[in-house]
């Protein structure tokens, strides 16, 4: 059964145009950018939930000592990809993948022992409704990982990107994506406290200017 979404989501989240380009160019990752994959991944363990999930491209990465990996995905041609990853040898019979979005995740309180958020914080809705949502399902002592594109700190940069997402035009064509998000502070805002964080600039290629990225992890904390 697909899950409940909040209203207005529905549409928000079919974008088959921009669905077909993300896989495509997905395939074609850099050895930098599947690197970042790895880093972000590297000593998860126990249960899992991944928003956002795309086509898989993270499946791949997980390491041994995850049990299991919930992967949500609302975009259906995405969903359709990320359940074929899933039945691949690499995905080891551990890897579920679930109609849901973000932002109203159907599972119990405190039940995933990690959470990851790749490529995913810059297109949600709602941006602190779904970080409180892993806060939420996340156990005690567990961790957020976010590999993510964020807001420069300089301009013109900055004022490039809010130009981008004040136009609406940008969104639209690149699945719901906001360039001038603020996600570090939005994790923070969310109960979560940064253990680690890297900043670096990078580009998936020309015509794209090489932005802001962080990588790292957050712990579950009290509140």
């Amino acid at each position: 059964m697909a899950a409940r979404r909040p209203a207005g989501d529905a549409e928000l989240v079919r974008n088959p145009l921009f669905a077909r380009l993300y896989a495509r160019l997905s395939e074609r990752e850099s050895a930098e950018q599947i690197e970042h994959r790895r880093e972000t991944l590297a000593g998860l363990r126990g249960r899992v939930i991944e928003i956002g999930a795309g086509n898989g491209r993270n499946f791949a990465f997980y390491p041994a000592q995850v049990d299991e990996v919930v992967a949500v995905e609302p975009e259906p041609h995405l969903r359709a990809l990320a359940h074929r990853a899933a039945a691949e040898p690499r995905g080891r019979g551990m890897i579920r993948v679930r109609d849901a979005v973000a932002s109203e995740l159907p599972f119990a309180d405190r039940s995933f022992d990690g959470a990851v958020a790749c490529l995913v914080l810059c297109t949600v809705p709602d941006q602190p409704a779904a970080l409180a949502e892993l806060w939420r399902v996340l156990r005690p002592g567990g961790e957020l990982r976010f590999l993510e594109h964020v807001h420069a700190e300089r301009q013109p940069l900055r004022a490039v990107q809010s130009l981008a997402d004040a136009s609406t035009l940008w969104p639209r064509l690149a699945g719901g994506c906001h360039a001038a998000r603020d996600t570090l502070g939005a994790i923070e805002a969310a109960g979560f406290t940064v253990a680690e964080v890297r900043r670096f600039d990078f580009s998936p290629g020309p015509p794209l200017p090489a932005v802001p990225h962080i990588l790292g992890r957050a712990m579950l904390s009290t509140r």
